[in-house]
């Protein structure tokens, strides 16, 4: 190919990846005149090749010299650009933490079972001996839940003349209290996974035995409409930090060829993401707990938020992130 035609065939290529490169050298550029960016790195490859190209066809100093340049500059930007804080963290929930939670899709799966099958038995015992709620919680707990979630017409409402200032103090103590219960729950992977296990077998118990034991003594429709909305991100959350815990479990019982620190390492690695979306999810799982979950509404509508609670992180979990601009 002569190199008039070649100029003429891939010099638009050229000029397009030359605005591209202005724009990721400057320092700051508006949103309205910012480029897509989504084909740079085919664009460098390209550009390599046709370089290789010119060279080896011998064509003029001129153009190599130009072609050389633009992949020296291309280089740069791809090895050394460093998106902004605020888009890093748009892209990692747009589609960096739904497409971890679903790359560890199995580890998630065991530690739901073994929530939600230790709240299914937890209730089914307490429904068919109702003392069996004491080898959950003693005495004066069960009478400070009981207090909490009085049935409707009772003339005590524990949330009744509850302040804003209430609601900030009891907002840092549920992030406090969830992202212990994660941490925990995650950390005890590390017991070849029997502690996750276990924590996610102890939570669902409670779980499922305070609410068997509500619904015996009528305080089933308090206890739902305050835990339904919060419960999507705080129950989800805890569920997806036993999954990773599982993850490190696993990794030590069977690393395959690495060393078992090494095994380690990788888990940890693939893990971390869906740990920083799960602190995440706890954060929202308090505000909605602080804020929404005592406000006094009708019970349809506490039940419909909770459901559009419910229904929008799993369409994000299993959706997000799968439109094919950021393959991990």
């Amino acid at each position: 190919m002569k190199q008039i035609r070649f100029e003429q065939q891939y010099r638009p290529g050229w000029e397009s990846l030359e605005q591209q490169l202005t724009q990721l050298e400057a320092v700051r550029v508006s949103r309205r005149k910012a480029l897509p960016l989504d084909h740079f790195v085919g664009d460098y490859r390209q550009l390599c090749h046709q370089l290789a190209l010119a060279r080896e066809r011998s064509y003029s100093l001129e153009l190599q010299q130009y072609l050389n340049n633009l992949v020296l500059r291309a280089h740069r930007q791809l090895y050394r650009y460093n998106p902004p804080l605020a888009e890093r963290i748009g892209q990692f929930f747009a589609h960096g933490f739904p497409q971890a939670v679903r790359r560890q899709w199995q580890w998630h799966l065991i530690s739901a079972l073994s929530f939600v099958l230790s709240i299914a038995l937890a209730w089914w015992l307490v429904q068919q001996q109702p003392d069996m709620v004491y080898t959950v919680l003693d005495e004066s707990s069960l009478a400070d839940i009981e207090m909490m979630y009085q049935p409707e017409g009772s003339d005590v409402n524990v949330h009744e003349g509850r302040t804003g200032e209430d609601d900030v103090v009891m907002f840092g103590f549920y992030i406090k209290n969830n992202i212990g219960i994660a941490f925990r729950t995650f950390a005890g992977g590390l017991l070849l996974g029997v502690g996750a296990i276990v924590v996610m077998l102890f939570n669902g118990s409670f779980f499922g035995a305070i609410a068997a034991h509500l619904i015996n003594v009528g305080g089933d429709q308090p206890f739902f409409t305050f835990v339904i909305a919060h419960g999507a991100p705080e129950l989800t959350a805890i569920v997806l930090a036993g999954g990773a815990g599982l993850r490190l479990g696993w990794a030590i019982i069977a690393p395959g060829a690495y060393t078992r620190l090494d095994a380690l390492r990788l888990a940890a690695r693939d893990a971390l993401p869906t740990m920083y979306g799960v602190f995440t999810l706890l954060l929202l799982a308090a505000f909605i707990e602080a804020f929404w979950s005592p406000r006094e509404f009708e019970p349809m509508v506490k039940y419909a938020v909770g459901a559009a609670c419910w229904g929008l992180l799993y369409l994000y979990l299993i959706f997000g992130g799968r439109d094919g601009s950021r393959k991990r």
